[in-house]
């Protein structure tokens, strides 16, 4: 990478500058990298935990077909959730915010997908969806570059070859999603700036020629709060693999109270001083298969609900040669999504240990277990779900898989309904968002492992 000159940067600026220049050996043993702000997409709109239920439901629905979405020819395809309620594009889950260029950085939402590589933000649209913000406009920025075919990124980056221009020599991409949005423009790099976590030296840090798509035509169900997406997957286009950052993390703070979560590209070295309970590890599984190679699979050897192990062993959750199955640790998934027939085992569990009615609209084998709470009557105690990992039991709290629903004051009392889904007749299986609320969750891409414990996630 390029180095700002030191008139430009403040000193601590600079530092982090020439941090992220350095060798990827040698910056192995740096100090914590950067922060940026992540907020829900639902954030801020008023919805009852009824109907934020019935969004992530219809998120991961989305998501998880999406999965199976055949390719396009002569364009790479990324699994990223979309969908709709009604006319309502419901797409993201959390959006990553930080900015792009120089010398007045412009702000960008992208969506967080641990599934997907490339970044990329509309700018000089022929086709934009509706965002809150203007567009990047890269006139404006002294530091943008357009980048050639002959680039590495280009060449090796999962790009197709095919859309470089002939006449120019530029590098252009076209991404297709699983519902048939997609975003096609070119790749560039410019300056980008994130803040630098508490304690350090300052309060930005910018980073420059950094890789990402100008999306010019943009099209489908993308959500009105995000401008584009943040690809945090494995390989060399996403922002992690860029950044040349060993680790990286976040902490989502509770959905019925969206506050603002941090994500930290690089980890921060105080993860015991934040952690409230065991910290634990699980190695994450290689995928020999190929397919959705950027995707973070995890060792799942079996769920325990109250007593009751399922009676199911790690076959049902393991990844196949082909590449079909497996367990996914997902940033763009809600809810965690069981194969059907481990669904309906841990539904029939819950059942049997929870003293309550099942709720009218919850008696489909394959719909989300919810219970009716009479009014001004005491919540039972709900059995312990508990997911066992390679070398590691994730006893998860309450809150991470049971949502208690509002009384809405028409007699009928409220409920709780079990956060799981079923995974229909895909043989997925997937750890959602809302299985790691309050979870601090660290990518260690070094040592190819998930380190995870449970903390305050607004403390951070």
């Amino acid at each position: 990478m390029k180095i700002l000159s030191v008139s430009q940067l403040s000193p601590c600026v600079l530092f982090l500058t020439i941090l992220f220049a350095w060798p990827v050996a040698e910056s192995a043993t740096s100090p914590v990298a950067v922060r940026a702000d992540l907020t829900h997409a639902d954030s801020g709109r008023g919805f009852t935990r009824r109907e934020l239920l019935s969004r992530m439901a219809a998120r991961s629905k989305a998501r998880l077909a999406s999965l199976h979405s055949p390719a396009r020819p002569g364009a790479v395809t990324a699994p990223v959730a979309r969908g709709t309620v009604g006319r309502e594009d419901i797409s993201s889950e959390y959006l990553i915010h930080f900015s792009i260029g120089t010398p007045r950085p412009q702000r960008v939402a992208l969506e967080l997908d641990t599934g997907s590589d490339l970044i990329w933000t509309q700018c000089a649209c022929v086709h934009c969806f509706d965002q809150p913000f203007p567009v990047l406009n890269t006139s404006a920025s002294r530091t943008l570059r357009d980048v050639l075919c002959s680039d590495p990124l280009c060449t090796r980056g999962g790009l197709p070859l095919s859309r470089c221009a002939v006449k120019d020599n530029f590098c252009s991409y076209a991404y297709y999603y699983g519902d048939g949005s997609f975003t096609v423009g070119k790749i560039v790099e410019d300056t980008f700036t994130f803040k630098t976590p508490h304690g350090k030296c300052g309060t930005v840090a910018a980073v420059p020629n950094l890789h990402f798509g100008c999306g010019m035509d943009n099209k489908g169900t993308f959500n009105s709060n995000e401008s584009g997406i943040a690809g945090f997957g494995r390989g060399p286009m996403s922002l992690p693999s860029q950044l040349k950052v060993h680790r990286f993390s976040h902490c989502l703070t509770t959905m019925v109270e969206f506050r603002t979560s941090p994500v930290f590209l690089g980890t921060p070295d105080d993860l015991e001083a934040h952690a409230t309970g065991p910290i634990q590890s699980t190695p994450f599984v290689p995928n020999t298969g190929g397919a959705l190679s950027s995707f973070y699979y995890l060792s799942l050897k079996g769920v325990t609900i109250g007593k009751t192990w399922l009676p199911f062993n790690e076959s049902a959750f393991a990844l196949n040669d082909d590449g079909s199955g497996g367990t996914i640790m997902d940033s763009g998934t809600s809810i965690t999504i069981f194969p059907r027939a481990v669904f309906r085992s841990l539904r029939e569990a819950f059942v049997s240990q929870v003293p309550l009615p099942i709720a009218n609209d919850s008696t489909d084998a394959d719909s989300m277990l919810c219970f009716d709470v009479a009014p001004k009557k005491k919540v039972p105690a709900v059995p312990k779900l508990v997911l066992h990992l390679e070398g590691a039991d994730w006893d998860l709290p309450r809150e991470n898989y049971v949502l208690d629903l509002d009384d809405d004051g028409d007699g009928t009392g409220g409920g709780l309904c079990v956060v799981v889904h079923s995974a229909g007749e895909s043989d997925w299986a997937i750890i959602g968002n809302f299985q790691q609320q309050n979870m601090y969750i660290v990518y260690d891409l070094d040592s190819n492992k998930m380190v995870f414990a449970p903390a305050r996630c607004d403390k951070l």
